[in-house]
């Protein structure tokens, strides 16, 4: 750790305000960018990109350098996204207990993921966007956190392996793994829709 981020992490420790604003300027669009690529609804990687700055406030005086502070703070973002993920699968496994049950409760009819004109993606078309990400939502949890932080947000190797806290021999095979089996949901998908 240089000079710098020794010195910007102790005013932040500190809790000055400028160490926040800076620390704002500085990742707010790299979070937001890293939850959009696991939630890609704008409303919900704002609220969680919010989550990981107020994580951030709240634990930065437990940060003990063991990593760089980026990769603390991309570690957070991840973990909040999945976090949200399970919460939102759990709800909707509720919500299909509630309809065998008869005690229906209207779930929200609108399409989720809103937002395909994320910065990693650079497909033309908004519904081959969509069937890519449903595509990455239907991989193992390891599987995807490598894929998005590496296919989508465009990290190295070393910075996917920091994150994820996995060599990078195991971020290869499950960058490997990763692509294979998407090859295979999505030749599926395509055989079915006749395409």
């Amino acid at each position: 750790m240089h000079l710098d981020e020794s010195q910007f992490l102790s005013e932040l420790k500190g809790q000055r305000q400028s160490a926040y604003a800076r620390l704002l300027d500085l990742y707010q669009k790299k979070v937001f960018n890293t939850c959009l690529s696991f939630v890609p609804n704008v409303e919900d990687a704002e609220d969680i990109a919010q989550d990981v700055f107020v994580e951030v406030y709240n634990s930065v005086g437990k940060f003990r350098g063991n990593s760089t502070l980026s990769t603390w703070i991309y570690r957070i973002s991840v973990n909040k996204s999945l976090e949200f993920i399970r919460r939102k699968n759990t709800q909707k496994r509720f919500g299909f207990i509630q309809s065998l049950t008869g005690n229906t409760v209207p779930l929200d009819k609108s399409r989720y993921f809103t937002e395909f004109n994320h910065p990693g993606v650079q497909l033309e078309e908004k519904e081959k966007k969509e069937i890519l990400f449903r595509a990455i939502d239907r991989l193992p949890e390891a599987q995807r956190i490598v894929f998005t932080l590496h296919n989508i947000d465009g990290l190295s190797y070393k910075e996917v392996s920091a994150i994820s806290q996995k060599s990078i021999s195991s971020v290869e095979s499950l960058l490997f793994r990763a692509k294979r089996n998407l090859r295979k949901i999505l030749t599926t998908y395509y055989k079915k829709e006749g395409r």
